[in-house]
This record gives structure tokens, sequence and C-alpha cells, in this order.
């Protein structure tokens, strides 16, 4: 049985051997991983351009140019392409971020070519024709509303902008209503071309595959996508602290209350990993042991970090009724000092390297997953870490590093706050 349990580990978490990398001769970047043990296979297509390189004017033109890529190529309608990912039981979709765009698709294993050719096809070739940008700017435009009408969504983008409210990375990855209206065909083309290019972009597929029939998959498909591009460079943000409330007729109060964080690649990532999820990454957190299960006081109450390149943001959202607001504001506060002031116990810190190796793990069972880690190591640390690596990692942290951290964090007692609701 322990042999048994050590080869599915060792399937599990991805070895070097599973993984290849090559640079096509136009600069794109192919990473590849083999997992035996499934039967699907997933592919995406990445772009190393998200909201936070776009010109002001044209902010949420990443958003737009993703819905636009699924409306129509040289060869296939938007129709079309509908129906050969469902013919084939797959899926295809594509998501935005503030630094990437990723295009992916997945499929069965035997079906691979068809995804590489359905994503070659969308991302080489799209026609953007007027009539359908229109429409598609109708589209986006009711996605904005509807996070508009989602406070316990739109919070978290008033966060980030009152963060960091003079920087890029603050505004909202769809744009807003006046940037959109703004976005014209020629501006998508133009900006297709001055980024979307094989030295800004990788292809990444993890699952069911030959690494030499992949090969020779993306060098038919995208050999001969040629383009320099533009530099892609921001600057840093510099956070602002601030207290931002917006009383609006709501059942409930919605907040944030954050500091900048950690960038991707800090040596401190793993420390930020464990406060995170021991300040309320899950039910066992203490924030959601304090705050909901002791003084009954919220639904919904949890911590997030997100990184970037240069930068981070470490965050407490919670949903609470105004009668309990400044009570659950003081729970907070009372929550993230003391990882200030205390040290963890050691029981308390192995059950978060528990939990968080036990999320790792499971993270690691869909070959999407997979992909998007596959990806976001290249982009973020040039590298590829095994989980035993990682494990290690984490093992490695001790209460002490996980106080000075929280001491670099908050032991300014500054942080930025964001409330939208019946606040008094």
């Amino acid at each position: 049985m322990v042999g048994r349990r050590g080869t599915e580990r060792s399937q599990l978490s991805g070895s070097r051997s599973s993984i290849r990398k090559e640079t096509l001769p136009n600069g794109l970047t192919l990473l590849s991983e083999k997992i035996p043990h499934v039967q699907s296979v997933a592919i995406g297509v990445w772009s190393r351009i998200g909201s936070r390189h776009e010109p002001a004017e044209h902010a949420g033109i990443c958003h737009f140019l993703e819905h636009m890529f699924f409306k129509g190529t040289q060869r296939r309608t938007a129709a079309d392409i509908a129906r050969a990912i469902d013919a084939v039981g797959g899926t295809l979709d594509a998501f935005t971020s503030r630094e990437t765009t990723c295009l992916y698709a997945k499929v069965l294993g035997e079906h691979l070519p068809l995804a590489v050719d359905l994503l070659s096809d969308i991302v080489l070739h799209p026609l953007m024709e007027e009539t359908e940008l229109e429409k598609e700017r109708q589209v986006v435009r009711q996605e904005i509303k509807m996070i508009e009408d989602s406070p316990d969504d739109l919070i978290h983008d008033l966060f980030t902008q009152a963060l960091w409210p003079d920087h890029p990375l603050g505004r909202p990855i769809m744009g807003r209503m006046d940037t959109l209206a703004q976005i014209q065909r020629n501006d998508l083309l133009r900006f297709l071309q001055d980024y979307f290019v094989p030295t800004h972009c990788l292809v990444a597929v993890a699952g069911n595959l030959e690494h030499k029939q992949l090969q020779d998959l993306i060098g038919k498909s995208f050999g001969e996508w040629s383009g320099r591009g533009m530099p892609a460079n921001s600057s840093a943000p510099l956070p602002r602290y601030a207290h931002w409330e917006d009383r609006r007729d709501l059942s409930q109060i919605h907040l944030c209350l954050g500091v900048p964080a950690l960038p991707y690649a800090h040596e401190d990532r793993y420390a930020l990993y464990l406060l995170n999820c021991l300040l309320g990454g899950g039910i066992s957190s203490r924030l959601f042991q304090e705050v909901r299960e002791r003084a009954g006081l919220v639904y919904s109450i949890y911590s997030y970090q997100t990184s970037f390149q240069d930068s981070g943001q470490l965050a407490v959202y919670a949903g609470t009724g105004a009668e309990h607001y400044r009570k659950v504001l003081g729970l907070i506060e009372r929550e993230i000092f003391r990882l200030v002031k205390d040290l963890l116990t050691p029981q308390e810190l192995q059950q978060t390297k528990d939990q968080l190796k036990g999320n790792l793990l499971l993270g690691l069972e869909s070959t999407t997953s997979r992909m998007i880690r596959l990806a976001k190591m290249e982009i973020y640390f040039g590298q590829f870490f095994n989980l035993e690596e990682i494990i290690q990692g984490i093992e490695e942290i001790t209460p002490e590093r996980i106080q000075d951290l929280a001491i670099r964090l908050f032991g300014a007692h500054q942080y930025t706050l964001t409330a939208i609701g019946p606040i008094a």
C-alpha cells in the first residue's frame, strides 16, 4: 500500500520528467505536462498582458478582446465554434486578469487536435466584425451592471481601487462604461497586433497527451505566428491607506479591510499563504470561528490574498447588518492584531499547514488546474516547482516567521477599508 500511494502522489504532483518546455523559433513558449491516469487534456493560450497594461482611455480592452475572440474567424462563425466544441463534449472559455489573458479548452485526449485548431483559429484569425462588436459591447455593459448590482462582488473592485487609486492595478478589469464606449474596432486590432504576439504568449497543456504529437500540433498551428510586439512595462503601485464608505439602500453592509502584501515570487510567500489560511481561509479559521460561530454577526466572512509581479494585497471580506458593522470591524481588527502580538502554537501551525497541503493536493486533481499551475509558474517564476518542493517550503515556516510577516503587514496599524450599504 505504501508503494502504491507513493506512485499516485508522484503522478498527482507532477515531476520534472513529466513536464516539457520548449521555445518555438517565433518565440512562443510551449509547456506540457503528461498525466498518464487521466482521460482529459486542458490547453490554454496565455498572454502576459492584462488590465494593468492597458491605456487609461481604453481600460477594459483586454476583457473586451477576450469576448470578441469567440465572435467568429476567417474559417468559422461564432455558431461554428460553439458547435465544434460541443460536438466532442468539451469546454471552451477564457478569462482576463490584471496581468494575464487566457483562452482555454478542455477535451478528451483524442480530441486535442481539434482543441489546438480551434484555439489557434480564434487567436490568430479573429474577424472583429463591427456588427458583432456592437452586440458584444452591449453584453459587456450588462456584465458591468451585473457586478454593480452585486455588492459582495463590487466591494472587491472598490477595495483595490481605494488601495491603489493612482495605478492601473486599481482599475476594474472590465473597465468602466465610458472607457468601454470609446473602444473601436481599430483599437482592438492595434492592441492585438501590439501585445498578442508570440514573445508575449505561451501555450500550456496538461493531461492525456504525448509530447511529440503536441509539439507537432503546436508547430503546425502556431509556427507561422509572427510579430515582435510592444514592451509591456508598468511601475509598482504605491498604496494609499484610506477609509471609504458608500451609503446605499441595501439589506447588509459589505466591507473589505486590508493592506498591501507580497508579490508572487517573494521569499515569504509560504508564510503569507499560511497567515491567510489561519486568518480567514476556511471554516476553522480564526475569523470564521470568532465572528460567525461565536458572535453570530455574519453569514459570510473570509480573507484572501492576491499577488502580482511586483505587489500584492491581503484583505478580509464580511457582510453584516448595519447594527453590527462597527462591532464586526472591531472583531476583525482584534484577530488581525492577535497575529501581530502572539506567536502561534505549534499545534495550530501544524493544523494550518495540513489544511494548506490538503487544498494543494485537491487542486491538482483537475487537468485545468494543472494547466493553469504550469502557466503561472512560468509567468511568475520562470521555472517549475513540484509538489514536494512546495510542501517543503510550507513545512519550513515557523511561528516566528508568521509573526514577523504579520508585524510587517499590520504592525503600523494602517489599513484600507471600503464599505457599501446602510451605513449610519
